[in-house]
């Protein structure tokens, strides 16, 4: 599959759920929250890191702030046992979508997911749309529809 695909169904996934998507594309990457950052012109703050975690078998999904690094000890606190970060195939797997490219909803099955209380105190938010190299706007409020998250203290 074409990586622009991975951005189309992704907006598709989205629009499925009812969040319509501006999906943005850089050359210059956007893979780190300081690369989205610069490139779209916000804060780190409001950078959304979808980052997948392994609890056990079972894959998890950690939505933290640019800004902030997960706690591994809370979120396996959250999920009752340890947790790992997820290798390059285990992320696939989990969201059919690569590394740094990983949005935070629209995945196969809807994931077990966390979300750092830091990104709801943003009018707007900017998360991975499928590729390393694009990003969309949204609101908190979407971030928390979409994805089905639930507020957890989950950061350094």
């Amino acid at each position: 599959m074409a990586s622009s695909d991975a951005t189309e169904r992704f907006a598709a996934s989205a629009s499925e759920l009812g969040i319509e998507v501006a999906v943005r594309s850089y050359p210059e990457g956007t893979r780190t929250a300081v690369d989205a950052a610069a490139a779209v012109g916000c804060d780190v703050d409001q950078i959304v890191k979808s980052l997948v975690l392994m609890a056990d078998d079972q894959p998890v999904l950690v939505l933290c702030s640019g800004a902030n690094r997960v706690d591994l000890a809370k979120v396996g606190a959250e999920f009752d046992g340890e947790v790992r970060m997820a290798n390059a195939d285990e992320v696939r797997a989990a969201t059919g979508f690569a590394i740094g490219g990983a949005p935070p909803f629209g995945h196969p099955a809807p994931l077990p997911t966390l979300v750092d209380p830091h990104l709801l105190t943003f009018d707007e938010v900017w998360a991975a749309a499928g590729r390393p190299d694009s990003v969309f706007p949204l609101t908190p409020g979407d971030l928390m529809a979409g994805s089905g998250a639930r507020p957890a203290d989950i950061a350094t």
